[in-house]
């Protein structure tokens, strides 16, 4: 039986046709304009109309997007990115086309994927942090993903590391996602810039181009630079300590780190492992979770939706 995924990003919207090993078989993109919603399911319904048209059966279509989902995989209560305050998306879909929709958390529907087909598929219980401009989360407990009582749950990238720190852009302070992701590290870069010494080339990096980018960092790391690899190793370390907190209540057998920032493989697992240690309570006497990069990368969005429709299209 096979599903459909959709991913709706802040300037696209992928979509593919996905069968029950987690294969693609055909898959769709084109742009969007976030700040027109209208347009948006206008163009999500069109692509879930060519992504059926073939031979295939269809259980159903899962749709994911960034944002606060309800429990019941029907309503966003809020997206950052797109105008939805208690937007009853999942309704709206179904009104227009027949088979049954599902609405997911962007980065529920990534985790579940990578649980489901990627780096998760041998454990029971795992965490996924998403380290990209900010930081995206997902927690598998028991075979089953983790929403809360609310559908909410999950958002590890709101969870306070720093009382009284950095300001957030959820309105809060000190949260992992302004140290975990990859605008801290952008920060992280530019103070030892800004410092010399081992800063050097980040320094003059930044003097050609006039600004230090991801991708500026993500080369320098490759290289070898050696104020590119502190500023990854301070990430490293604030994520390790996050991981400890989230290991003494979920428990997981493994963590996975996805996102641009999680291409930096073993260099960036390796101070998160050495953090997670340092602060893990009870250590020599708790076994120790599995580190680990995701597989799936850019499609784990679709084939994450497409599973979760068709698990819900099998309890119909």
């Amino acid at each position: 039986m096979h599903a459909i995924g959709i991913d709706i990003g802040g300037t696209k919207i992928a979509g593919a046709l996905v069968d029950e090993l987690g294969t693609i078989v055909r898959e769709d993109r084109v742009p969007t304009d976030a700040t027109r919603p209208e347009e948006i399911e206008n163009a999500v319904v069109a692509m879930i109309e060519r992504l059926s048209d073939g031979p295939e059966e269809i259980a159903g279509a899962g749709v994911a997007a960034a944002g606060f989902i309800d429990a019941a995989q029907s309503t966003v209560y809020y997206a950052p990115n797109i105008n939805w305050r208690h937007e009853p998306f999942r309704e709206k879909l179904e009104e227009r086309l027949d088979i049954p929709v599902i609405i997911e958390n962007d980065a529920n529907a990534a985790g579940w994927a990578e649980f489901r087909y990627g780096a998760g598929r041998l454990v029971s219980d795992m965490v996924v942090l998403t380290i990209g401009t900010g930081v995206g989360g997902a927690i598998v407990s028991n075979d089953r993903l983790f929403r809360g009582g609310f559908g909410a749950g999950a958002e590890i990238g709101h969870m306070r590391v720093v009382p009284g720190g950095l300001p957030c852009g959820c309105g809060a302070h000190g949260c992992i996602e302004q140290y975990g992701s990859g605008r801290a590290l952008q920060r992280m870069a530019n103070e030892l810039a800004d410092a010399g010494g081992i800063g050097q080339g980040l320094a003059d990096v930044r003097s050609r181009t006039g600004a230090l980018t991801g991708t500026d960092i993500s080369a320098l790391i490759t290289e070898g630079d050696p104020g590119a690899l502190a500023a990854l190793r301070q990430l490293g370390d604030w994520l390790g300590q996050a991981c400890a907190s989230l290991g003494a209540i979920l428990d997981p057998q493994l963590f996975v780190f996805g996102g641009g920032v999680a291409q930096a493989g073993e260099l960036l697992l390796e101070p998160i492992r050495l953090a997670y240690l340092e602060n893990l309570p009870a250590r020599g006497f708790h076994p120790e979770p599995e580190f680990a990069i995701a597989e799936l990368v850019n499609d784990a969005g679709v084939v994450g939706a497409a599973d979760l429709a068709r698990l819900h299209a099998s309890s119909l």
